[in-house]
């Protein structure tokens, strides 16, 4: 596993290529869940001041806030647009709708 300044530096050297679909993501929709970004629970718990500084480089100025349900899912928010509860319901649903599908 890496270590935290490991983590924070392959952060800091992301290419903006690899997050301008999670900034237009939450520029339309103020949300983006963690499939839908370079970043997994690991980044979030330990780097998130430097995926902030990542996505403000890529043209994303807002505040942001991030929201994991039960270790199972993560996504990042617009807290001015969403309310913390309401994504905690939309990541509970979301979590469920995945688990109900059939395995292929």
């Amino acid at each position: 596993m890496l270590d935290v300044l490991q983590l924070k530096h392959t952060v800091n050297r992301t290419p903006l290529d690899k997050v301008r679909a999670t900034v237009e993501e939450l520029h339309l929709e103020g949300i983006v869940t963690e499939g839908k970004t370079p970043f997994n629970r690991v980044h979030f718990n330990t780097c998130f001041a430097e995926i902030e500084a990542l996505l403000q480089r890529a043209g994303y100025h807002r505040p942001l806030d991030v929201v994991g349900y039960q270790g199972q899912a993560y996504a990042m928010f617009d807290p001015s647009r969403w309310q913390a509860v309401d994504v905690l319901r939309w990541l509970k649903d979301f979590v469920e709708e995945a688990q109900a599908r059939p395995a292929s």
